[in-house]
């Protein structure tokens, strides 16, 4: 099959693919809590019954945040032509994140302006969803002697760490059979992301002892302490994580060196629930936590990382009276990099050399995405994200999604479905 016919199969769907988007946006899949997620599921069940797909409902029992109020439902399509060949597997976080402040449209209203798609998720990545659902049914309608399978998979929680979608897919086995996966995550039509950054979340906690807070002599600050670790933070540790580089193609450029967020900070008296107009009482704080985002380099080893923060730390206790301290690790994810000559990278840059007429650039997420348990956990490496809309979008109020952007990434993943499978 040509070229020319597959692009213009693409071409051709161009308002079916923005009232796809337009549906998808619609379906406020808030993570949290995780609402809507069968509704989505069932939604996409019925478009792709309809070009020949076989689909399963997959619940993540067990995985955190399931539960019957909101339970972690995915959904696998899957298609195949009866020859032996690949399998290509195009996957898409189903869920979004909060909506936030800021917001001058509909979060959930789908509003098309000009060439722009607005709404919760439109960028991320409800967008890549339908370009990748778009591309697979103009391939299907031009190529009918094709090869191998095709599978799309609309998956949860990817915004709270995946472990209720692509993690638990890949611990059942649903990757075992996949040879090359493209994940339609916003990093720009012309750019292929081969991985991302490594991230260590860990919680440390401060010690002290409650007392009146007349009296502060009897009582041993927790946040005091606290203020001494952020203070050490700040002067030793954050400047030593600013000279550490990567060869990796990180974008954007400042990040590519080692960083570490300090999430939040909790210590002393609980917060008062809304709309209660106590006053706080007056004690020494016994106990002040902090939850760090530690996102770290392909050349970093992850006990290192672990290490620096410990030993930071250590120094505290023996250099400041009654310093006690706990840490516990939330998570942990490793970096991952798929070869620039892997089967998927190449093809899918050959596409976007055809399509764009131009060479693409290969980057790296400074965040995790579900790659990093198509690797860890799936044990295929043969992975990348590709897809469309402007990563700077992702989570910020007023999200869009380009339409020519979709269908020039819809036209991409077509022709990448031709050369793998046609």
């Amino acid at each position: 099959m040509s070229d020319a016919a597959i692009l213009a199969a693409v071409a051709s769907r161009r308002q079916d693919l923005i009232g796809l988007t337009q549906d998808l946006v619609r379906i406020p899949t808030l993570n949290p809590p995780g609402q809507h997620y069968r509704t989505i599921c069932d939604y996409l069940a019925a478009r792709l019954l309809l070009s020949g797909f076989n689909v399963a409902f997959i619940r993540a029992h067990g995985a955190p945040g399931d539960s019957d109020t909101f339970p972690r439902w995915n959904l696998v399509a899957r298609i195949d032509s009866g020859q032996p060949g690949d399998c290509v597997h195009f996957n898409s976080h189903h869920d979004v994140v909060e909506v936030g402040h800021g917001w001058t449209r509909d979060p959930f209203g789908g509003t098309l302006d000009g060439d722009r798609i607005y709404g919760r998720g439109a960028c991320d990545m409800k967008g890549g969803l339908a370009a990748s659902i778009i591309a697979a049914e103009a391939f299907l309608v031009t190529t009918p002697d094709w090869r191998g399978s095709l599978e799309i998979s609309a998956t949860a929680d990817e915004e709270s760490g995946g472990y209720g979608g692509v993690a638990y897919l890949a611990e059942h086995g649903h990757f075992v059979h996949v040879t090359h996966v493209i994940i339609p995550e916003p990093l720009h039509k012309d750019r292929i992301c081969l991985g991302h950054r490594g991230v260590w979340w860990a919680e440390v906690e401060t010690h002290g002892r409650i007392a009146h807070g007349s009296m502060p002599f009897l009582g041993d600050s927790a946040i005091r302490h606290m203020g001494a670790v952020l203070e050490q933070i700040e002067d030793t540790l954050t400047p030593n994580l600013a000279t550490k580089t990567t060869a990796m193609p990180v974008v954007p450029p400042q990040a590519r060196q080692s960083t570490l967020n300090i999430n939040s900070i909790h210590g002393g008296a609980v917060e008062p629930q809304p709309g209660d107009t106590s006053l706080p009482a007056p004690t020494v704080a016994d106990s002040c936590r902090i939850v760090l985002d530690r996102r770290f380099l392909i050349e970093e080893s992850l006990p290192e990382v672990k290490a620096e923060l410990t030993r930071l730390l250590d120094r505290l206790t023996e250099t400041r009276p009654n310093f006690r301290y706990t840490i516990r690790d939330l998570f942990e994810v490793q970096p991952t990099m798929a070869p620039r000559d892997a089967p998927i990278v190449t093809t899918t840059a050959s596409a976007i050399e055809r399509v764009l007429n131009r060479l693409p650039d290969y980057v790296v997420s400074p965040g995790t995405y579900d790659q990093k348990h198509i690797d860890r956990i799936g044990r295929l490496n043969n992975c990348i994200a590709y897809g469309p809309g402007l990563l700077h979008l992702a989570h910020q109020p007023d999200e869009w999604v380009g339409v020519q952007d979709m269908e020039d990434s819809a036209k991409v993943m077509a022709l990448v479905l031709s050369d793998l499978l046609a």
